[in-house]
């Protein structure tokens, strides 16, 4: 069955069998490699995407329940040369060890910060507790969010001041 999907602000049709998932159909199909395969059982978040403004994992998403809406993935933040805040931030702060959890943990920290781009250390831990990094101890992941908060609350104000999760359940129901 043919599919189009709204991936990083493009149109892309996709050929799908019906069970696929969301990071199968970006790697495999449209070579958006950026976004890892790790666990494929929603425990690392190497696979974290962003769906509308939500945090989402890739990896148990069936990419039939994201028709019509709107995912975002690494490749998407930034704008040609020009790093994502959350990315610069995480480059100037040194929040990258050997860098294979880091898309997962950028695109938490992007879909937190969009929310709320001042976020309390409890709302930081909340956001990246499906991410797993071997490599750190998060205390300069932590000083990344902080930077990149800074950064995004000069460019703009955010439209909410909640921090989501996507869940399988909450991806088909469209919430």
């Amino acid at each position: 069955m043919k599919m189009t999907l709204n991936i990083n602000r493009k149109e892309h049709e996709v050929d799908i069998k019906g069970h696929e998932t969301l990071l199968e159909v970006l790697r495999d199909q449209l070579g958006m490699t950026g976004t890892k395969t790790s666990c494929n059982e929603s425990e690392c978040g190497a696979c974290t995407v962003i769906i509308g403004k939500k945090a989402t994992l890739s990896c148990i998403t069936l990419v039939a329940n994201v028709a019509g809406e709107e995912v975002t993935t690494i490749e998407g933040l930034a704008k040609g040369e020009e790093l994502h805040p959350v990315q610069q931030a995480f480059l100037d702060n040194g929040a990258a060890q050997c860098g294979f959890c880091i898309p997962g943990m950028i695109m938490s920290c992007t879909a937190l910060l969009n929310n709320n781009p001042n976020p309390t250390q409890e709302e930081m831990e909340y956001a990246l507790d499906g991410n797993i990094c071997r490599c750190t101890g998060y205390l300069k992941i932590f000083e990344a969010i902080r930077d990149a908060g800074g950064r995004l609350s000069e460019m703009e104000a955010p439209k909410e001041s909640t921090f989501y999760r996507h869940t399988p359940e909450t991806v088909s129901s469209k919430s």
